[in-house]
This record gives C-alpha cells, structure tokens and sequence, in this order.
C-alpha cells in the first residue's frame, strides 16, 4: 500500500476504530483507490445488533474523499480545508450489509468538480467482483 491505516488516522478527523480505511492503493489528481477490511472486525464503531449496514458504505468513501483532498493539498504545499458533505444523490445499495462481504473493500472517489470552495465526487464500494453501493457527493469547503 502507498499510504497506511496510521497516516490515514493523522490525514482525517476520524480517529481511532472510526478510521475506517487501511490503506491507499493508488491517487492521482482526479480518483483515489482505498482498501478496507474493517467492515469484518467485529468492533467496528458504525455496527449495530451485531450488523453493519450498506449505507455505511458511504462513510468509508466520504473517508476517502477526505484523504484524496488531504493528498492534493499537500502536493500543493497547503493545508486541507475543512468541509462536509453537503449532499448526497443516486445512492445505490446491491447489499443490505458490509459485515457478509468477506473480500476487503475497495473504496473509490472520483473527482468531478472542484471550485468556487465545492468539490464533487463520484463514489464506489465493492467488495471482490461484488459492487456495494455507488453514490454522488458533494463536499463544501470552508474558507
């Protein structure tokens, strides 16, 4: 992997067990592709009842939107700005929950648009062969 779970840790606001992704396994300027395995550990902090649901699939690409943002503001000499995600459209779900998925995951953020302080990405969780969850986001950023 290029960048590991502990660099993540330090790029996000996420901290800990919340830090979802283990590792970078490719970035350029316009997609970052992120893995996962922390979907079967079985202290996650997203799982309820013992299950982990599809749309916390989200969160693990949002995650790795952070870090694509992280990446291209240090290859610029800057600082990441703080944003949130501001909207969410076309969410996709082709599983009804993450902790069955016994590949790792393979997280993907795509970069649309970025301008004017918002960012738009498109987002893709599969896990194997097995898509998860497709999604659009859309990122503002605070000055």
């Amino acid at each position: 992997m290029l960048i590991e779970h502990d660099e993540i840790c330090d790029m996000i606001p996420h901290a800990g067990s919340m830090c979802l992704l283990d590792g970078v396994l490719s970035w350029d300027d316009q997609r970052i592709v992120c893995q996962s395995l922390s979907h079967q550990n079985p202290n996650n902090p997203l799982i309820k009842n013992g299950k982990l649901s599809a749309i916390h699939a989200v969160e693990y690409a949002a995650q790795a939107m952070a870090v694509h943002g992280c990446l291209l503001a240090r290859a610029q000499g800057e600082q990441l700005k703080p944003g949130y995600l501001a909207a969410l459209k076309d969410v996709r779900l082709q599983v009804s929950h993450l902790h069955n998925i016994a590949e790792p995951l393979t997280v993907k953020a795509e970069q649309l648009l970025a301008g004017g302080g918002n960012l738009m990405y498109t987002l893709e969780v599969s896990g194997g062969k097995q898509m998860i969850a497709t999604a659009r986001a859309t990122v503002v950023t605070q000055s």
